[in-house]
């Protein structure tokens, strides 16, 4: 069902394996317009960083995807996407948290790359897919999924939900409303007040300043995340004072829950 919400093109699906297969698979049809979102209320094979199995409820949680047509971005600057969703999906967590129960909830901050925590719990991520001519992007999925009203979360250790955080449901779509106005807002600004965007990214990084359970090349270490690089490296300094950037086939985070 093609609609719209709050400008964006909304196409509205009953279920799907995911909603990042559906736009990679229809990318050539000029529906898929920019700022087009494909909103799922069951995905039944959604995917995560490093091939994880993302699991959401039908009618509970929120499983999407935004079409973009950036026109001259380069490959090479790709993770202001990533910084663009996660600074979206984490104002429209706080003003969530804060609507609904004010004062007394965790606080939320990006996991870099692109997951958003309450605490150290994982209550959103962030999977975006870009096809490339030469050295530009000519489109990005991004796909975004978020435990809005799920209570039951037994099957991913180290979770959370909007739900269970404040004690009752919220309105779904509502939510995506904010997020995608957020979304826009930080959009423009990438454009804008690049620097902005950087800034703010930075000042929500989980583990920031700190020092954190690592793992490089699988040999585990301690180190203290200090920032992105342009490429969107996570910037670590080891005990002993060196800084140096790392990527995902490299570095991750050593999982708090088994």
């Amino acid at each position: 069902m093609a609609t719209r919400l709050s400008g964006h093109p909304l196409i509205e699906l009953d279920s799907v394996d995911s909603t990042n297969k559906y736009a990679a698979d229809r990318l050539h049809l000029p529906e898929l317009q920019h700022g087009t979102v494909i909103l799922a209320h069951e995905q039944t094979q959604g995917r995560g960083q490093r091939e994880r199995t993302w699991s959401s409820n039908k009618g509970l949680d929120l499983t999407f995807s935004l079409v973009l047509r950036p026109k001259g971005l380069k490959a090479a600057g790709q993770f202001v996407l990533a910084k663009v969703a996660a600074l979206a999906v984490h104002a429209a967590v706080v003003d969530a948290l804060r609507a609904a129960s004010g004062l007394g909830v965790g606080a939320v901050h990006i996991k870099w790359p692109n997951d958003v925590l309450i605490g150290d719990r994982k209550v959103a991520g962030i999977l975006i897919h870009s096809e490339l001519a030469g050295e530009r992007i000519t489109a990005s999925i991004v796909g975004i999924g978020l435990n809005v009203n799920s209570s039951e979360l037994h099957a991913a250790p180290g979770a959370t939900s909007l739900r269970n955080e404040v004690g009752h449901a919220l309105d779904r779509l509502a939510l995506l409303e904010d997020l995608l106005a957020r979304f826009d807002a930080w959009w423009g600004r990438a454009s804008t007040a690049p620097g902005e965007v950087d800034a703010a990214y930075a000042a929500q990084l989980w583990g920031r300043d700190r020092a954190m359970d690592l793992e490089l090349d699988g040999v585990p270490f301690s180190g203290v995340p200090v920032d992105v690089d342009p490429a969107g490296r996570l910037r670590v300094r080891d005990l002993s004072g060196t800084e140096q950037a790392y990527g995902l086939d490299r570095l991750r985070f050593v999982p708090r829950y088994q």
